[in-house]
């Protein structure tokens, strides 16, 4: 089977001689759900943001078999879909569908087609109504959804979400959470929430100064790394 994701020996330092990854070994599979575990400054936005080139070190990171390089960024960034932690990053558009909108064309596709995929991806997270509103008149759920729709109008093939819980409340996780399960892409889910990983993700790595220091199940990483910092107001079975 072919690894969506394969990432071998991936090493980075920060311009202040930090070393942010220090020899990263990873591989998402086809149908994979992976909860990215780790304390602050532990690598793993550092690591996301290889997956899609916005940084470069050394080793090698490659998607759906394209290596990560400047001459398949354009790809690769239609096929990863990151939706960042805070949605204010995402959304600076005059309105909702104009947000929607902008991955689509700027991959090159017509008005017309934008436009469509924008209402689609709308419909898929339930904010069709939203359309001509302006983001920032959005609750953070909204944001969050209106933040995926824009990543899903451009049709990935993977998604990654950095922190998908931060601002949202016990009701704005459980409606996250059940559209992430609806949707059929596999994921990494960049998260300090235990009980939202165990609801969604098979498997877990747990990084730890620039490294992959174990993985396994959520559960086995929860009880060896004796890793719950921080949990949902409910358990897993409840979200």
């Amino acid at each position: 089977m072919s690894a969506l994701i394969e990432v071998k020996s991936l090493r980075y330092r920060f311009p202040d001689g930090t070393q942010a990854l220090a020899g990263v070994d990873f591989r998402l599979d086809p149908g994979e759900n992976v909860a990215l575990f780790g304390a602050n400054g532990s690598g793993k936005t550092t690591f996301v943001l290889h997956l899609i080139g916005l940084l470069h070190g050394e080793g090698e990171v490659a998607v759906c078999g394209l290596p990560v390089v400047k001459e398949n960024l354009t790809e690769v960034r239609r096929r990863v879909g990151l939706v960042f932690q805070d949605a204010d990053d995402q959304l600076f558009m005059p309105t909702v569908i104009e947000d929607v909108c902008f991955g689509p064309l700027n991959l090159g596709v017509s008005e017309h087609q934008a436009l469509e995929d924008a209402r689609a991806a709308l419909a898929r997270v339930g904010m069709t109504d939203a359309t001509r509103k302006a983001p920032y008149h959005l609750s953070a759920g909204e944001k969050k959804r209106v933040a995926l729709a824009g990543v899903l109008a451009m049709d990935p093939e993977i998604l990654v979400l950095d922190e998908p819980t931060t601002f949202l409340d016990p009701p704005g996780q459980r409606e996250l959470l059940g559209l992430l399960r609806e949707l059929p892409q596999p994921k990494l889910i960049v998260t300090h929430d235990t009980a939202f990983a165990a609801a969604l993700c098979g498997r877990a790595v747990f990084f730890e100064k620039g490294t992959v220091a174990a993985e396994g199940s959520v559960e086995e990483i929860i009880r060896t790394r004796r890793w719950n910092p921080r949990r949902s107001d409910e358990p897993p079975e409840q979200l």
